[in-house]
């Protein structure tokens, strides 16, 4: 798999805008990333799963799929080997990571109170 490709995929769902994050790609329903590619380096992308999502594709592909560290991958962020992910692997990270994110609905900001 290659990051052109990692990209076609995550455009290819609804609604999936590409941004930028902290020098790399981000790929976002509205407002809320889903996917990164080039961290920590080019051979790599993230997807945003639960942990428990995180847990299983960890376990069945461990070549694949790694927890970011620190911090974020306890919260489910999981790195993809873009070399060693096929299409199918692929595209089904990134359709959860979608979901987990686009099933969100967006906060409200509450105006201030008058004082």
């Amino acid at each position: 798999m290659s990051a052109t490709r990692f990209r076609n995929v995550a455009l290819s769902l609804p609604d999936v805008v590409e941004g930028a994050h902290h020098g790399t790609a981000d790929f976002r329903v509205g407002k809320r990333i889903f996917a990164t590619l080039g961290h920590p380096d080019k051979d790599w992308g993230m997807v945003k799963l639960t942990p428990e999502q995180q847990a299983v594709v960890v376990e069945a592909e461990p070549e694949i799929f790694r927890p970011v560290p620190g911090g974020w991958g306890k919260s489910g962020s999981t790195n993809v080997r873009l070399a060693k992910a096929d299409q199918i692997t692929l595209r089904s990270a990134l359709t959860m990571a979608w979901d987990n994110i686009a099933a969100k609905p967006v906060k409200k900001i509450r105006a201030k109170k008058p004082s």
